[in-house]
């Protein structure tokens, strides 16, 4: 068990499931007036077309190379619902929004896919990375109060103008962590306040004869993509979010014990 796997297990079994494993480059605080999310400037689109060329750029060839390997996209038509939507995912590489982008573009829908992101990725993150974090389309969270209401009338904007906006519901990412986390409610009451569903995604992993570059060995990705899961108008808004919480993380457990074999247990104590 190496350090990272180790650190994993020592956060499974104190239940801390919203933590991260690797400490992040420390971040700064996001100013409302230095981020503007949706209405983007004509320098801002030139250098956001530029960063999409980059990353598909980037993309193909580590595909091409075997350092990145998507086996199957399962259900990939659920996200074409009419308007906007929200796709969940399990977080589990710092590339797999790469291949949550590449669902998006099998799916064949329609409008702009934004991610959203912790503050210090787009603040503090170096070099190429850090360049496609801050123009890729991305919705950075912030520990400001003023920019998280302009967060989230941003998420807002685009969900009701018919984008999708992918988020990530367990806080948190793990190298590799084949197990569903539970999920946060934030998501689901940004879903049900723009009266949007989300579609559930659940990736699983299965070990290859390859080595990363990490030392790491290679995983193939398979991609599941659940039926949209709607708000429920006869609800209040809170058991609206958490009735479409409880049937994403029915549908990440049911993925993961079919696929795996295997019952879902943690080892918290």
């Amino acid at each position: 068990m190496n350090e990272r796997e180790q650190r994993i297990r020592e956060l499974e079994r104190a239940g801390l499931f919203d933590r991260d494993i690797e400490d992040d480059p420390p971040g700064r605080e996001i100013k409302p007036d230095e981020i503007e999310y949706i209405k983007k400037t004509l320098w801002q689109r030139i250098k956001r077309w530029f960063a999409f060329f980059l990353a598909y750029r980037f993309a193909g060839r580590e595909q091409r190379k075997g350092r990145f390997v998507i086996k199957a996209i399962v259900g990939a038509e659920h996200l074409n619902v009419e308007g906007g939507v929200m796709l969940t995912a399990n977080h589990f590489s710092p590339l797999d929004s790469f291949i949550l982008h590449r669902t998006f573009d099998a799916s064949g829908r329609e409008g702009l896919f934004y991610r959203v992101i912790r503050e210090g990725n787009y603040t503090s993150f170096p070099g190429f990375y850090g360049f496609l974090m801050r123009n890729c389309n991305t919705l950075p969270l912030s520990s400001n109060a003023a920019t998280m209401r302009k967060f989230l009338r941003a998420v807002d904007t685009a969900l009701t103008g018919g984008d999708c906006v992918l988020i990530y519901p367990e806080g948190s990412m793990w190298y590799n962590y084949k197990k569903p986390k539970p999920l946060k409610l934030g998501a689901y009451e940004m879903a049900v306040k723009a009266n949007v569903p989300i579609v559930p995604c659940f990736i699983t992993m299965e070990d290859t004869a390859l080595i990363g570059a990490d030392g790491e060995g290679v995983q193939a990705h398979t991609v599941h993509l659940g039926k949209a899961i709607y708000p429920d108008m006869a609800l209040p808004k809170r058991e609206r979010a958490e009735r479409m919480r409880d049937e994403n993380f029915a549908f990440n457990k049911r993925i993961y014990e079919e696929f795996y074999g295997i019952e879902l247990l943690y080892e918290t104590k």
